[in-house]
């Protein structure tokens, strides 16, 4: 039979891998508090005492590290990636047609799959300003 700080640190590793395939860093303060309760089980301490440390540890790491893990996984801040097109103009350089799903624009070098705003055809050659980004796509308007 297995000790049990080796089930604990089997335990860790699973958590800890699983913790790479998810978002948020949920797992990964479970996994840390799992290899603590496998170091209190190589102690000698009885499977109160370890769940006790397990349980105990992941609620203040997982308290502790909210904040953190809020702030690396929120919303991309305005002027970063697709974002920093919005307000800028350029011109369609393919036919936007919602109904074909056809539409590219061209803003300074970069060319962009482009929705018109309005769902209205909008011709090549046409000039535009961006107002959002919808995934891939950039959202437009004409422009004068």
């Amino acid at each position: 039979m297995l000790k049990p700080w080796i089930i604990w640190m089997i335990f860790a590793a699973i958590l800890l891998i699983a913790e790479i395939f998810t978002a948020g860093f949920f797992l990964l303060w479970f996994g840390i508090a799992a290899g603590v309760a496998a170091f209190v089980a190589l102690t000698g301490l009885g499977a109160p005492f370890q769940w006790g440390v397990f349980v105990v540890l992941s609620i203040v790491l997982f308290i502790i590290s909210r904040p953190l893990a809020e702030r690396l996984t929120k919303q991309q801040p305005p002027g970063i990636g697709a974002d920093r097109f919005i307000g800028k103009k350029g011109i369609v350089v393919e036919e936007i047609n919602p109904e074909l799903g056809t539409g590219m624009v061209r803003i300074k070098s970069d060319e962009w799959r482009a929705d018109s705003s309005d769902g209205q055809i909008i011709p090549k050659e046409q000039k535009i300003e961006v107002i959002g980004v919808d995934g891939t796509h950039l959202i437009v308007k004409k422009s004068v």
